[in-house]
């Protein structure tokens, strides 16, 4: 099955993002958060049931939403699932482009993509909430896989993927980590722990072979090391024992955007998130 081409997918995602990006603090904003979750709802079930994970915080119940797609093979052994997430809330005062509408949109597109061509294990989707609100949705469902004895295979959480900058200088690092990576905010990172080196090699590999400048950094201690590591839903299943990484275009050490009012669609650069999308979609199906 062909691919849509560059332009044709990014206006694809631009189309998604126009409907995304908007105030949706799930408590400031209440009504763009309820239409944005809805939004997504209703784009994750033309592949399939969406499975509403429902959770407690401050009283009030949230909602985590999942698409669990097939496998190709359904007498495979291979059942355990990649879970792929993208939190759906923003920070008050902020529409969320990048953070995180281009981590929502790509989990769009690729629910299509393994709908339409199922991979090689079974792929499940879902949009967390409450993730600036410290990784509220995501802990709280990896502890209930946790508890249930679910296996996963890989979590990857896509976290900011749509912002890009070739200038010399644009890319900032914490501690001492500039003497080892570009200085140039042109690149896609795939953040794991120590153990999961093998696992970001091939990934970062299969990403590289289409096209998509990528680089890997292995977080020891679960992130702590470096505390800018755990800052998405990643850190939630790193808690639990689980392999997991995080997809990124490194946030606030690149977008100066982030946070603010100013993260808009404009700011974006909507072919580097066209070539993320076929990147991950390429370096799963051969993961």
């Amino acid at each position: 099955m062909a691919h849509p081409s560059t332009p044709d997918l990014a206006a694809r995602l631009r189309s998604h993002l126009e409907v995304i990006v908007r105030e949706r603090d799930p408590f400031f904003s209440t009504a763009g958060h309820f239409f944005v979750r809805e939004y997504i709802r209703g784009e994750l079930s033309q592949w399939g049931l969406v499975e509403t994970h429902e959770f407690q915080w401050r009283n009030q119940t949230h909602q985590n939403l999942i698409l669990k797609l097939a496998s190709a093979d359904t007498f495979s052994a291979q059942v355990v699932p990649i879970i792929i997430g993208a939190h759906y809330d923003a920070v008050a005062g902020s529409p969320g482009a990048d953070d995180n509408g281009t981590g929502v949109v790509a989990l769009l597109e690729l629910a299509q993509r393994f709908a339409l061509k199922p991979a090689s294990r079974p792929i499940w989707l879902v949009a967390f909430d409450l993730e600036e609100y410290g990784l509220v949705g995501s802990r709280a469902y990896a502890t209930d896989l946790k508890k249930q004895g679910q296996p996963i295979h890989l979590m990857m959480s896509l976290e900011m993927l749509g912002y890009c900058d070739p200038t010399p200088g644009s890319q900032r690092y914490p501690s001492i980590l500039h003497w080892f990576y570009p200085n140039q905010g042109n690149f896609i990172a795939l953040v794991g722990s120590v153990l999961m080196i093998p696992e970001l090699r091939s990934l970062s590999a299969h990403m590289r072979a289409t096209g998509v400048a990528t680089e890997w950094l292995p977080a020891g201690l679960r992130g702590h090391v470096v505390p800018q590591t755990r800052q998405s839903d990643h850190a939630s299943f790193w808690d639990q024992g689980y392999k997991a990484l995080m997809v990124t275009d490194t946030a606030f050490l690149r977008n100066p955007h982030y946070h603010q009012r100013s993260d808009r669609i404009d700011t974006l650069d909507l072919d580097f998130l066209a070539s993320v999308c076929t990147g991950l979609e390429w370096s799963i199906r051969n993961f």
